[in-house]
């Protein structure tokens, strides 16, 4: 389930072309014609990224390893169809918590017969006009999941949580994913990294105040088991024959987690 990173090499030995060094000698003489090579240059390289990655998921794709690691927020959107597929009438009223909650709940809305909100565990600082109607609307609302959800139980048919779970310690892992369990009536989809990903430090710690920690799919199992937490075979099985049919591979680890009884 890991992804190939995306790495970007020098073409050519400049020396070794006659007309690029024809290019060069012109770039000493000349400083705007310099800065019109780099732009050229950088929308040739974006260009083959979109393309080659085919449309709009794989410039998704692209642009997540740019920016050092997958981020599972994204690769929630990329998912929605095969856990349409997964969960059918379970998706029309659904609760997404993670950062970048406002693009997934506009993309849920936009879905015919679909209910959603989401909570942002973190902050809006940098938030759109559209991210901010969500806000004023109550759609979407900030709030620390390290605690209870303002949510009775069962209030939402399934909750997707995505870049949250992996900046959470056990102690409050404990607490939290039980608690996101308790508000859904058909179980949680829960997106976590990959352990080996990386991301930049600077950005993580003053987001989310601590990096995010990878855990791997054995350290997950055994949480569940431990949190008497079940997953749930059947939804993840639909779920995998749907993704196949469509060679979709997931960036980001996918449990499937039963409601309580």
């Amino acid at each position: 389930m890991s992804r190939r990173p995306t790495t970007s090499r020098r073409f050519a030995d400049s020396g070794s072309i006659p007309f690029v060094g024809s290019l060069q000698s012109k770039t000493r003489s000349s400083p705007l014609l310099s800065v019109g090579l780099v732009v050229v240059g950088t929308l040739l390289i974006v260009g083959y990224l979109y393309h080659g990655s085919g449309g709009r998921s794989g410039d998704i794709n692209a642009l997540s390893r740019l920016e050092g690691g997958a981020s599972c927020s994204l690769e929630a959107l990329r998912a929605l169809p095969f856990l349409k597929k997964a969960y059918g009438d379970s998706m029309h009223k659904v609760l997404h918590v993670g950062p970048d909650t406002c693009s997934v709940v506009s993309k849920l809305l936009k879905e015919e017969d679909t209910e959603a909100w989401g909570i942002e565990p973190y902050d809006l600082e940098e938030a759109d006009g559209s991210c901010k109607s969500l806000v004023r609307r109550g759609i979407v609302r900030v709030a620390d999941i390290k605690f209870p959800l303002p949510y009775r139980a069962k209030s939402f048919s399934l909750v997707i949580v995505s870049d949250a779970v992996d900046y959470l310690s056990p102690k409050y892992l404990n607490k939290t994913l039980p608690d996101l369990v308790r508000v859904s009536s058909d179980g949680v989809v829960m997106f976590s990294g990959l352990p080996g990903q990386q991301r930049v430090k600077g950005a993580e710690l003053a987001k989310f105040g601590r990096p995010a920690k990878y855990r791997s799919s054995s350290w997950w199992i055994r949480f569940f088991v431990q949190t008497s937490l079940e997953e749930n075979e059947g939804a993840y099985k639909k779920f995998e024959q749907a993704a196949a049919k469509k060679s979709y591979k997931p960036a980001c680890q996918i449990f499937h987690l039963k409601p309580l009884n």
